[in-house]
C-alpha cells in the first residue's frame, strides 16, 4: 500500500492535466454540445478516476488491437521444423539442470515517506466520511420532520407533471420548514421536499388557479403559479436522470481525491452542468414562449435558492455565479436540429476517445517502470490460449520465431509485466563480468570462502560453467562487487535491460527487489545476445552460450536459464528463458509464473517443455 500512494500521487498529477484537458475541450465545444452531453462528459471523468485503484494493467491501443486480431487466430501454431532430442550428448553439468536453487528473502519493509502518505490520505478520508456522515444526519433530521404534502392544489399539480413526464412510480412529496429550496433525494427511495415557504408565498387565488392547472389547462401564462411547475419538472427531471446516483458517485471521488484540487473544481462543474442538463430537459418540455417564464423562475428564487445541497441529494438549488450561468444558458436556449445533434455527438465521441486513450496512465498499479512499453505496430503477433498448461498459476509464455519473425505469446498483459529476473539475470551479469575483466572465458574460477550453504552444489570452488548450472548465488555476486554499481548502471543502460534499477542494493537488486524485465524484454535480449547485437567482445557472448547450454544432439541445441523468486520460504516466481538452435531456424522463449508458493523455476521450466513438444519445436 505504501507503494500504491507514491504512484497514487504520481497519478494525480496526470489526473490534474486530464481535468484541464477536459475542461478545455467543453469551453471549445460549449456552442456544439449540448448541455446534457456537456454533463455526461463528467461521467467519462468518473470512469477514469477509478482507474489507479483497478488491480489490472489498462491495456493500450496498439496491444488492444493484436489482442483482438487473436480471435482470428487463436490456434497454438504447428512449426514444421521439429528438433529431437533423440540421443542426447549432455553438456557437463547437465544432470539437475531443472533444480534451481535459490535462497528466501524477507519481504521488503515499505519505504517511509510512502507510508507516512498513506497514513495522510486516510485521515483525509476519514475526515471526509465524517462530515459526510453529518451532512447525511443533518438531512435524515429533515426526512423525519418533514410532512407530507397537504396542499391539494400543489398536489394535483403534481401528479400533472408526472403524467407530463411518463413517470408511472408514486414519488412521495414532502414539506419542510429546514429547507431554502426544492431537493430531490434517494436512489432506491425517491422523495421530494419542497420549502413551506415557497407554498406559503402564493394566495388564495393564486391556489385556485393551481387547481384549474392540475384538471388539465395549461399553466403557461399563469402569473407567478406555473413557477412551481416548473420547480416540480425540475426535480423530476433529476429522477428520470437518475441524478442522485450521480451524487453518491461524485460524493465518493470527492472522499478519495480530497487532496486533489482540480477534482474538486470538476465535481463543481459537474453539478452545474447536472443543473444545466436538467433545465435543457425541462426546456425540451416548453413551448418557446415559456422559455422566458422559467428563466424568470431561477432569477425570482435566486436568493432562496442559493444554499448548496446535501450530499446524496439534488435540487435547484446554486451559488449566484451558478444561476447567473444557467440563466444565460436558458436565453441562448434554441431547440437542437438534427445536424446539431449528430455534430455534437460527433464531438462528443472524439472527446471520449480521447479520453479514454489517456486511461493507462493512470493506472497506479502499472507504473511506468512496472510494464514494459512495447511497440507492435510492425510486428507480427498471435495470441495463443495456453491456460491449461499454466494451471494453478497466474505467467504468460513468449516465443519468437526468427525465420518467420512472429510472436506466439499466452497473456498479453502479464508478457508485458516486468518482475523480478532473479537467477535468470544471472546469463547478463556474466556477461558484464567477462567484459569488464572480472573474468575470463579461460580463467573464470573463485575460490570458495568457505561460508557454509544450504545447497552442496555452492560450497565449493566454481567456475563459470558450474555457478552457471548450479546457480551459485555468491559466485556472481562477486562479480558484481568487482564491477561496482557504477559499472552495472552503464551496462544496464546499455543492453536495456528491463527498468535497469539497482536500488535494491548491490548483492541483491536482481533477487525479488529492485531490478525487473518483463517476459517479452527477456526475449528481445536473448535474439540480441544470440545474434551479438548487444556490443560485447564475440568471445564473452559466446563463453555464455556455453555456459547456458542445456542438451545438444544433431538436430538442435536447447539454451536456457532458470530463475526462482523466493520470499518468505515460499516461491513466488518462477522463470525459464532461453532459446532452441536448429540448422534452419531458431526458437527464443520466455516463461513465467507466480504464486503464493510452488511457482519455482523448474516448475516454469516443466511448463515450457510442455510446450515446446506440443508445438513440435523440441521433443
Amino acid at each position: 500500500m505504501a507503494d500504491f500512494m507514491i504512484r497514487f500521487l504520481i497519478c494525480n498529477l496526470f489526473i490534474c492535466a486530464l481535468v484541464g484537458i477536459l475542461l478545455a475541450a467543453r469551453h471549445l465545444l460549449r456552442n456544439i454540445l449540448s448541455g446534457r452531453m456537456q454533463y455526461h462528459l463528467w461521467f467519462l471523468l468518473l470512469g477514469l478516476l477509478t482507474v489507479p485503484f483497478l488491480p489490472l494493467r489498462l491495456t493500450g491501443f496498439p496491444m488492444l488491437l493484436s489482442q483482438l486480431f487473436a480471435f482470428c487466430n487463436p490456434a497454438l501454431p504447428d512449426t514444421r521444423s521439429v528438433v529431437n532430442q533423440g540421443d542426447v550428448a549432455a553438456p557437463a553439468g547437465d544432470s539437475g539442470w531443472l533444480n534451481d536453487f535459490t535462497l528466501s528473502i524477507s519481504n521488503q519493509t515499505p519505504s517511509i515517506a510512502g507510508t507516512i502518505l498513506l497514513g495522510i490520505w486516510l485521515a483525509g478520508i476519514l475526515v471526509m466520511v465524517v462530515r459526510t456522515a453529518r451532512s447525511s444526519l443533518r438531512l435524515q433530521n429533515i426526512r423525519q420532520s418533514a410532512l407530507p404534502l397537504q396542499n391539494p392544489a400543489i398536489r394535483g399539480l403534481y401528479r400533472h407533471c408526472l403524467k407530463e413526464l411518463h413517470i408511472r412510480k408514486e414519488i412521495p412529496i414532502y414539506s419542510t420548514a429546514f429547507l431554502q429550496s426544492p431537493v430531490f433525494t434517494g436512489f432506491l427511495r425517491p422523495r421530494i421536499y419542497l420549502p413551506i415557504h415557497i407554498i406559503s408565498d402564493y394566495s388564495k387565488t393564486d391556489t385556485d388557479k393551481l387547481c384549474q392547472a392540475s384538471c388539465g389547462s395549461s399553466p403557461s401564462g399563469m402569473n407567478g403559479l406555473h413557477q412551481i411547475r416548473y420547480m416540480l419538472l425540475h426535480e423530476l427531471q433529476h429522477y428520470r436522470h437518475k441524478d442522485a446516483l450521480a451524487g453518491y458517485l461524485m460524493t465518493l471521488t470527492g472522499i478519495l481525491y480530497w487532496f486533489n484540487p482540480m477534482v474538486w473544481i470538476a465535481l463543481k462543474e459537474m453539478r452545474n452542468d447536472r443543473e444545466i442538463a436538467c433545465d435543457t430537459s425541462v426546456l425540451n418540455m416548453l413551448e418557446p414562449d415559456s422559455y422566458e417564464d422559467y428563466g424568470m423562475t431561477l432569477i425570482h428564487f435566486a436568493e432562496k435558492l442559493s444554499r448548496p445541497a446535501f450530499p446524496f441529494s439534488v435540487g435547484l438549488s446554486g451559488n449566484m455565479s451558478q444561476m447567473k450561468r444557467r440563466i444565460l444558458n436558458i436565453a441562448a436556449y434554441e431547440t437542437p436540429t438534427a445536424k446539431k445533434r449528430l455534430t455534437g455527438m460527433t464531438a462528443f465521441l472524439m472527446v471520449t476517445v480521447l479520453l479514454t486513450s489517456l486511461a493507462p496512465l493512470l493506472s497506479a498499479n502499472a507504473a511506468k517502470d512496472d510494464y514494459y512499453g512495447w511497440d507492435t505496430s510492425h510486428k507480427n503477433i498471435n495470441v495463443i490460449d495456453l491456460s491449461s498448461c499454466f494451471q494453478g498459476y497466474e505467467g504468460s509464455f513468449v516465443l519468437y520465431n526468427m525465420a518467420q519473425d512472429t510472436w506466439n505469446i499466452y497473456d498479453m498483459d502479464r508478457a508485458a509485466l516486468r518482475v523480478s529476473p532473479d537467477s535468470t539475470y544471472k546469463i547478463y551479469d556474466a556477461l558484464f563480468g567477462l567484459e569488464a575483466g572480472a573474468i575470463t572465458p579461460e580463467a573464470s574460477a573463485m575460490e570458495w570462502n568457505h561460508e557454509l550453504y544450504s545447497f552442496q552444489e555452492w560450497n565449493a570452488d566454481q567456475t563459470l560453467q558450474s555457478a552457471m548450472s548450479a546457480s551459485v548465488n555468491w559466485y556472481f555476486q562477486e562479480i558484481d562487487k568487482q564491477l561496482g554499481t557504477s559499472a552495472i548502471d552503464r551496462y544496464l543502460r546499455e543492453i536495456r535491460y528491463g527498468n535497469e534499477n539497482t536500488k535494491g542494493g548491490l548483492s541483491s537488486y536482481w533477487m525479488e527487489s529492485s531490478l525487473k524485465i518483463s517476459p517479452i524484454e527477456q526475449v528481445e535480449l536473448l535474439r540480441k545476445l544470440y545474434e551479438n547485437n548487444l556490443g560485447f567482445g564475440i568471445q564473452n557472448v559466446n563463453a555464455v552460450k556455453d555456459s547456458i547450454l542445456l542438451s545438444s544432439s544433431e538436430a538442435g541445441n536447447l539454451y536456457g536459464k532458470t530463475g526462482t523468486g523466493c520470499i518468505d520460504g515460499k516461491d513466488v516466481n518462477g522463470w525459464f528463458v532461453g532459446y532452441v538452435e536448429a540448422p534452419d531456424n531458431t526458437w527464443f522463449f520466455a516463461a513465467n509464473i507466480a504464486a503464493n508458493g510452488g511457482a519455482s523455476g523448474s516448475s516454469a521450466a516443466e511448463i515450457t517443455r510442455h510446450i515446446l513438444s506440443k508445438i513440435n519445436i523440441w521433443q
